[in-house]
């Protein structure tokens, strides 16, 4: 079932807001320059996407970091348009990483540090690829990238990469 929370978009005060400790997206100064001035242009036109820390009544960031620091140092706003999703921390990191794929920006060391990230949390390398949209190659060059063992722990290898994908392959289709 689809889930609206963009219906349910509330202004939130930035000092209530604070960034993730996981993004690997980066925004090069002229694309920063572009989004300042299309925020002048066109306003607000996204929320920005947060998760509500309860217990220290904090907004944590899933998307939108660079509007929100467009409203902090050059817009000096006291609030901005929220909308709030309710996720585990590796389901935030999924929703993180999807938003940035979609427009196409990613870091690829922070991609694989987010990789061997929810390697450690438990995820299969098909889960992975399901969950944050990547072929199985990707996933598996992101974890080489990392330089750690423990990024390939439990991994079946095939003395067949064509065997390997195959299987993999097969798996995806039942």
């Amino acid at each position: 079932m689809i889930k609206f929370p963009v219906l349910n978009v509330r202004m939130i005060p930035l000092d209530k807001i604070e960034a993730n400790d996981y993004n690997p997206n980066v925004v090069a100064p002229p694309e920063m320059r572009l989004l300042k001035l299309s925020i002048e242009e066109d306003g607000y036109t996204q929320p920005i996407v947060v998760y509500h820390d309860k217990e220290r009544d904090k907004y944590i960031i899933v998307d939108g970091f660079h509007r929100w620091r467009c409203a902090k140092e050059y817009f000096h706003l006291d609030a901005v348009p929220c909308t709030v999703i309710d996720k585990s921390i590796d389901n935030r990191i999924a929703s993180t990483i999807r938003h940035n794929r979609a427009r196409g920006t990613h870091q690829i060391r922070g991609m694989s540090d987010i990789v061997l990230d929810l390697v450690r949390e438990g995820w299969s390398d098909e889960e992975i690829c399901k969950k944050l949209g990547m072929e199985f190659d990707e996933v598996l060059r992101l974890k080489q990238i990392s330089g750690i063992t423990a990024a390939f722990a439990g991994h079946e290898f095939s003395k067949s990469w064509e065997e390997y994908i195959s299987k993999y392959e097969q798996e995806k289709q039942d």
